[in-house]
């Protein structure tokens, strides 16, 4: 693998830095979410969406942040993809209006109706947010067909097919498993031993759709393995990431469920990390034609740009990492209802 640590190679990596951090935080929120109905009584129900209330809009951050820093560094890759992925992203959009109405206007009315409409709203948006962002990492490793004028020459059924929708409920199990280490680490009692036993079924659902997903893509694109035949180094990332995963039910076991956190939040890291390896330098692959790929030169903005972006970063972000740790520090504990609650 040639690699020039450029400024294109640097904002290839801070990007990633960005949408890690984004699904390492937003992760949990969203798996928190897809359990949400498995819990049937409202005190219960109103301590889950408590447990992420004052923290899942701040993690959002992360997402602006990672999409702003795209449209700046690699514009030509956020217009296709934003043109292209249209009706995809407005399907996303739509879930992220309806999780946060859901979340504030659940509580407002004591009606057992009105608690379960937006119960079912908060549940089922969080399920599709994490699917169509797995669907969309899916056609990145596919390939979307482009053309030479760097335009999306498909439509929204072609980003649609077995294996983006393999990685699509892949990722839903991942957050799923993330989320319900988080849920055990925010309660206490009854609510966190039935959270407890609900983490290794989530760990199982996710490490069968990890292998099923894993062996399609060696056999339908290898080519997201040809750096780490180029690099064999690069196969001690992948040996971290089992490692992170297998580490996760031992600590749960051990009920150190914070370092069952950390792992989890070090096998989202992993993954997108050999993601990003296989990819590289593309950040948009064209199928069938190759030569019109979008990669960190091709659609990159100018030196200056990318030059000057990069002492905005280094001034912004650790204003972005301050304020998130100190959200994190200030709630941190377990997770008590009030008046103030949702």
């Amino acid at each position: 693998m040639e690699f020039t640590f450029d400024l294109n190679t640097i904002w290839f990596i801070l990007i990633g830095v960005l949408l890690t951090g984004y699904a390492i935080l937003d992760g949990f929120d969203l798996g928190v979410g897809s359990l949400h109905l498995l819990v049937k009584d409202d005190t219960e129900r109103r301590l889950m969406i408590n447990s992420i209330g004052p923290v899942w809009d701040g993690n959002e951050v992360w997402l602006v942040t990672g999409g702003g820093a795209l449209f700046a560094a690699f514009p030509h890759v956020y217009a296709t993809v934003f043109s292209g992925f249209y009706t995809a992203f407005m399907l996303l959009l739509a879930g992220l209006i309806f999780r946060a109405v859901a979340i504030e206007f659940r509580s407002k009315r004591p009606s057992k109706r009105w608690r379960n409409a937006w119960d079912i709203a908060f549940s089922v948006s969080s399920i599709l947010i994490a699917l169509l962002m797995g669907v969309a990492l899916g056609n990145i490793i596919t390939g979307v067909p482009l053309g030479a004028d760097k335009e999306f020459a498909g439509n929204f059924w072609s980003l649609i097919n077995p294996y983006t929708v393999m990685v699509g409920i892949t990722t839903v199990a991942l957050f799923m498993m993330h989320g319900s280490i988080y849920a055990v680490l925010k309660t206490e009692g009854e609510l966190q031993k039935r959270l407890s036993g609900w983490v290794n079924n989530t760990i199982i659902f996710f490490v069968i759709m990890y292998v099923t997903t894993t062996m399609a893509t060696l056999i339908y694109y290898p080519h997201m393995i040809d750096h780490f035949k180029d690099s064999p180094a690069l196969f001690l990332v992948a040996i971290l990431n089992m490692l992170a995963i297998a580490n996760i039910p031992r600590e749960i076991h051990h009920k150190r469920e914070f370092r069952a956190f950390l792992s989890s939040a070090a096998s989202i890291a992993a993954l997108l990390a050999l993601f990003a390896l296989g990819l590289f330098p593309n950040i948009v692959l064209s199928n069938p034609n190759p030569e019109f790929s979008l990669n960190i030169y091709n659609a990159a903005s100018s030196q200056k740009t990318l030059n000057i972006m990069l002492i905005m970063a280094i001034i912004g972000i650790p204003f972005v990492l301050a304020y998130t740790i100190s959200i994190y520090w200030v709630f941190r504990g377990k997770v008590k209802l009030n008046a103030m609650s949702y």
